[in-house]
């Protein structure tokens, strides 16, 4: 396996080389990668970037310090025309520069893209996922490092239920809160400590890198515009700058969901301003739906908890319906479903909330929410050689733990939903595929040994949850799901045997 490749961005280069003190996080990119042997490069057209810069002095100094970057060289012949055919419109020089960046991403010249700019993660999305799961924020890379290659067991971020008043008022994840809101002291004392409102928090490393504030409303005493008795406001959604990247915003966002589908909340709002394109474009992917503008600025965004069948019109992506009506899922004629059967040792390490905590709901209440649940986020990736081909976006995965020392044993324990499936040739390309969401160490993706010959499964799918009481061996082999013994490979499942699985849970929703 060679040593891998980080393309960064312009304004990763800035984060890093800028005049002003260096972010914490972006010390971390470039101190963890020197200590891993990962390399971190610039591309060509980001040179070319600079040198649009109108500040002749600041243009000079970015110039030389580029220098101490390799520099990716352009494809000879590539035109404009080309990277707008796969990469979208180019309507002015940034954009071309965005788009290179992605086709270095997309040759394979280096394994991942490291930006803060959330209209070239917006840009890859619709290029492709594959695509887009290498693009990284710079938290999101520097969780990546760690995850791969730290030599000891690397904690997950875990949500934790608190009440307002334990959070110190001097905490740094209230900085940029008050700068935004003058009056945040005062709001918060009144309005979150008083009441001993309900807050979620993630720690990470000792510290709070995210922070949600809830409140359930009435139709009588909301500002949501959706229809619907029941509301959770989400009051503050919030991930320290240091921190932020899709996955702490992603695992915040997945406790919101699943406690609001547990206490069967009608719709979910929360209001953001529009430079915070990261969270935005988080929301809008699960199904938030801009409703309407305040007074101040501030865009409120709304999401519908609905409770009846989520059926599939003509043309509709299940995978698409998946995801805009998060965590429901379509589960009636023509959707496809699959027992996989995974070991201990994977199980947890791709449910590691399960393995901290064997009694955990689907949709957790603030009852059950103990110090590390839940332990992950809701996008994932799933490894193996099983020789079954899943071809259709939106399909069902039933995770069937095999016997194991430890509870739940022998059971389906966990649903999601495919995305998609490509074959890894090799190590190098198994870490491009697996790395954007995987939890897996470099180690264990050496050990995997991807050959031409001998190729690993890639298989990316969304958390949907996990079943309270993991349906058993014996409830399994009644039913008919299974015939006599677990099966030794991934399975499908015929459309009797995907009705007597969900016919055993409660997914919250008619099915």
């Amino acid at each position: 396996m060679s040593a891998p490749k980080y393309l960064i961005d312009t304004n990763v280069f800035i984060g890093l080389e800028d005049h002003a003190e260096v972010a914490p996080v972006f010390a971390s990119l470039q101190q963890l990668a020197a200590r891993y042997g990962v390399g971190i490069c610039v591309h060509a057209a980001s040179v070319d970037d600079i040198e649009r810069d109108r500040n002749i002095a600041r243009r000079r100094v970015s110039l030389s310090k580029i220098q101490k970057f390799p520099v990716i060289a352009r494809v000879i012949g590539l035109d404009d025309a080309v990277l707008e055919a796969r990469y979208g419109a180019l309507r002015k020089p940034n954009d071309v520069v965005d788009a290179t960046l992605l086709h270095a991403l997309d040759i394979g010249v280096v394994d991942f893209l490291v930006t803060e700019d959330q209209g070239l993660h917006d840009r890859a999305l619709k290029a492709s996922a594959a695509l887009a799961s290498r693009v990284l924020h710079v938290a999101d890379a520097v969780s990546l490092l760690r995850t791969t290659y730290a030599t000891v067991n690397v904690n997950l971020p875990a949500v934790r239920e608190v009440d307002a008043h334990t959070i110190p008022l001097d905490d740094p994840i209230f900085a940029t809160l008050r700068a935004d809101y003058p009056p945040f002291d005062t709001w918060w004392r009144e309005k979150c400590v008083r009441p001993m409102r309900k807050c979620w928090v993630v720690i990470d490393d000792t510290c709070i890198a995210g922070l949600v504030v809830r409140k359930d409303e009435t139709r009588s005493d909301t500002d949501a515009s959706l229809a619907g008795n029941k509301v959770l406001k989400v009051c503050t959604f919030k991930v320290r700058p240091e921190s932020r990247g899709v996955k702490l915003g992603e695992l915040l966002l997945k406790q919101v969901l699943w406690y609001a589908r547990t206490n069967k909340h009608d719709v979910v709002y929360l209001t953001t301003y529009p430079g915070q394109t990261t969270l935005i474009g988080l929301l809008e992917y699960y199904g938030f739906i801009h409703t309407y503008d305040k007074a101040n600025g501030e865009r409120v965004y709304e999401k519908p908890l609905l409770r009846e069948r989520l059926v599939a019109k003509g043309g509709d992506s299940l995978f698409d319906l998946a995801r805009l009506n998060y965590p429901r899922f379509a589960t009636g004629s023509g959707v496809k479903a699959y027992a996989i059967p995974i070991k201990e040792e994977f199980h947890r390490v791709l449910f590691p909330e399960l393995f901290e905590q064997p009694q955990l709901s689907l949709f957790p209440t603030s009852a059950d929410i103990g110090l590390h649940r839940p332990g992950n986020t809701i996008r994932k990736v799933y490894l193996c050689r099983a020789q079954a081909r899943i071809d259709q976006p939106g399909a069902l995965l039933f995770f069937y733990k095999g016997k194991a020392a430890l509870p739940p044993s022998q059971a389906i324990t966990t649903v999601g939903v495919f995305e998609d499936m490509a074959l890894a040739h090799s190590n190098d390309e198994l870490r491009r595929m697996a790395g954007g969401r995987s939890v897996y160490t470099d180690a264990q993706l050496t050990a995997m040994g991807a050959t031409a010959h001998r190729p690993v499964k890639v298989i990316n799918f969304l958390l949907a949850g996990h079943f309270e009481p993991p349906v058993g061996l014996a409830a399994l082999v009644r039913d008919k799901v299974f015939a006599g013994h677990p099966p030794q490979s991934i399975k499908h499942l015929e459309s009797d045997q995907l009705a007597s699985v969900l016919g055993q849970v409660d997914l919250g929703f008619a099915v």
